[in-house]
């Protein structure tokens, strides 16, 4: 069984975004080489997420305004993890909604979706750098 790794990187301009890294995340299964197998996509990052869903604008604007309904950026003074300092306790809560990672299989070299599933990045604290890690495995 052959393993390969590779590291996405994000810097978003605002605080919150959703970004469709499908077409990343499918030249890295090029890159790999692999046909059959496993492909797990995770944010490396405790306030960004990956997910799968639908590339559709409405949607997006839908997720964000739940999310900010769910857990309201402010005010930040609600929040006990922001008492060290930081603004972004909203973000944590945000990412374990919307979750960590994805696993999608690999068939015939290709990402084996359901009808209109993407892969997304969710970003909840952004303005920096940071990373989605890309592990594929097969054969």
């Amino acid at each position: 069984m052959k393993s390969f790794r590779k590291e996405l990187w994000f810097q978003t301009p605002r605080r919150r975004a959703f970004i469709n890294i499908t077409p990343q995340v499918e030249a890295a299964l090029v890159e790999s080489g692999i046909r059959e197998g496993l492909c797990l996509v995770n944010a490396m990052h405790i306030t960004a997420s990956v997910f799968i869903n639908d590339d559709e604008p409405g949607l997006h604007a839908d997720f964000d305004r739940w999310l900010e309904g769910i857990a309201p950026h402010e005010p930040i003074r609600r929040y006990r993890h922001n008492d060290t300092g930081e603004d972004n306790a909203d973000a944590h809560l945000k990412r374990t909604i919307m979750g960590r990672e994805v696993v999608v299989a690999v068939t015939d070299g290709g990402l084996d979706f359901g009808t209109w599933e993407r892969i997304f990045y969710g970003e909840f604290d952004g303005r920096r750098k940071k990373r989605v890690l890309v592990k594929i495995i097969g054969e």
